[in-house]
C-alpha cells in the first residue's frame, strides 16, 4: 500500500510504503519524503512482528533456545542455529566429532545456495521480470526435498544440537546432492543467460544505490551488501569455523558499490557454495555424528560470543552465563539490521522505483530485523 500522508511547507511529499507491500518481503514500513519523483529521505519503522526473541530465549534451556533462531532470518535457519551451536560449545568447551563439523558446513551452504536462489528470483520479481522467480524455485525445491529426508522439514530444521547434528544423514543424501550439483552447474548459467545480461536489467541496476567502502564500515554492514562495495568481510575466511580452514574457496568482493555489484557478489558466492560442497561430499568422515552431552546442560559463568556467515551477513550469538540451566542474558547480532540501516543513505537522490531495486539487493528479511 502506498498512501499520501501529507506535505511538508516546502512542498515535499511524504508517503507510506508498508507496512504490507511486495517490495518489502515482510512486515516494514517505510515513511519516504520525496520531491516529485526523487528521494530526499526513507525512515524504516520497525515493531510489527517484534516477538521479544532475546528476552524468550532467558527462559529457555541451551538446548531449546538455538530453534528459536530459526524463527528470526527463516532462509538462514540452519546457520543461524549453527551459530547458537558454536557458542554453548565455546562455553562448555566440547569437541564436536570430525564427521559433525563436515555434515554442518554441507548444510550450511546448501542453505546459502537456497537462500540465494530465492533472493535471485525475488530481486528479478522486484524490478519488474516475473520468469525467473519460478525457475529459482525450481532448483530451490530440489534443496528442499533433501532437507526433507535428512532433517524431516524443509525450511525451519531445528537440525543443529550441542556436540553435532540431531541424526545422521540419510543414505540417499551424498547421491542427491551429487545430483544436485550436476543439474544446478547448468542452471546457474541459464540464471545469467535471462537475468544478469539483461539490457533492461542492468540499466536498473548499474550506477543506483552507491554505498561507498567507508560507509559500509560506518553503518556497520556485512555480508554481500559490505563485499559489494569492496570490504573483505566473510567469516568463513576471517574466522574460520569448522572446517572451513581446510577448504579452497575465495571471498567475493566487487568494488563498485552499486546495486548490480551486490548482485554480483551473491551470484558468484552460489558458485563458490558449489566448490565447497564439491569438496565435501565425497569426504564426509566416518564416526559419530554427535559428542555425549549430558542431558541438561550449564554453561560455566562467564561470557560467550561465537559468529558464523549467513546467507545474509555476519550472525553473532553473546551469552552472559550464571551457571545456570538458562542463559542469564543473550544478544543476537543480526545482520539485516546494520543493512537496513544504510538504505537511506543509499536512496536518498534516486527516484522512488530505485527504492525497490536497491531493497532487493540488500536482501532483507524482517525477522532478523524485527526480533
Amino acid at each position: 500500500m502506498i498512501e499520501e500522508v501529507g506535505t511538508t511547507e516546502q512542498g515535499d511529499l511524504v508517503i507510506n510504503v508498508g507496512p504490507q507491500h511486495p517490495s518489502t518481503h515482510g512486515v516494514l514500513h517505510l515513511v519516504i519524503t520525496l520531491n516529485g519523483e526523487t528521494i530526499k529521505k526513507v525512515e524504516p519503522h520497525l515493531g510489527y512482528i517484534h516477538r521479544s526473541i532475546e528476552k524468550m530465549c532467558e527462559s529457555l534451556s541451551y538446548r531449546q533456545f538455538i530453534y528459536v533462531t530459526s524463527r528470526m532470518d527463516y532462509l538462514s535457519s540452519h546457520i543461524n542455529n549453527h551459530g547458537c551451536a558454536l557458542c554453548v560449545e565455546k562455553g562448555m568447551q566440547i569437541e564436536v566429532p570430525a564427521r559433525a563439523k563436515v555434515i554442518r558446513v554441507l548444510m550450511d551452504e546448501l542453505t546459502r545456495l537456497a537462500s540465494h536462489q530465492l533472493w535471485w528470483g525475488a530481486m528479478a520479481m522486484d524490478v519488474g521480470a516475473l520468469t525467473p522467480f519460478f525457475h529459482a524455485f525450481r532448483e530451490r525445491e530440489t534443496i528442499n526435498d533433501i532437507m526433507e529426508e535428512t532433517c524431516g522439514a524443509r525450511l525451519t530444521m531445528n537440525y543443529m544440537v550441542p556436540g553435532g547434528v540431531m541424526a545422521d544423514i540419510h543414505p540417499n543424501f551424498q547421491k542427491r546432492v551429487k545430483e544436485f550439483l550436476q543439474f544446478f552447474r547448468t542452471k546457474i548459467d541459464e540464471y545469467d543467460e535471462l537475468v544478469t545480461g539483461n539490457i533492461i536489467f542492468c540499466s536498473r541496476m548499474k550506477g543506483i544505490g552507491y554505498l561507498s567502502p567507508e560507509s559500509a564500515v560506518s553503518y556497520g554492514c556485512t555480508g554481500p551488501t559490505a563485499r559489494g562495495s569492496g570490504i573483505s568481510c566473510d567469516i568463513r575466511k576471517l574466522y574460520p569455523y569448522e572446517v572451513y580452514g581446510e577448504l579452497q574457496f575465495d571471498e567475493v568482493t566487487v568494488a563498485e558499490g552499486d546495486c548490480f555489484a551486490r548482485y554480483m557478489v551473491r551470484m558468484q558466492e552460489m558458485r563458490q557454495s558449489l566448490s565447497i560442497i564439491e569438496q565435501l561430499i565425497d569426504n564426509i568422515p566416518e564416526g559419530e555424528f554427535q559428542a555425549k552431552t549430558k542431558a541438561v546442560l550449564k554453561l560455566p559463568k562467564g561470557e560467550f560470543y561465537s559468529r558464523v556467515e549467513t546467507a545474509r551477513g555476519e550472525f553473532g550469538v553473546y551469552i552472559i552465563s550464571e551457571g545456570a540451566t538458562t542463559p542469564y542474558r543473550i544478544k543476537f547480532r543480526s545482520p539485516g539490521f546494520s543493512n537496513l540501516s544504510a538504505l537511506d543513505h543509499m536512496a536518498r537522490g534516486h527516484k522512488i522505483g530505485d527504492l525497490v531495486a536497491i531493497m532487493g539487493t540488500l536482501d532483507l528479511v524482517i525477522p532478523d530485523i524485527d526480533r
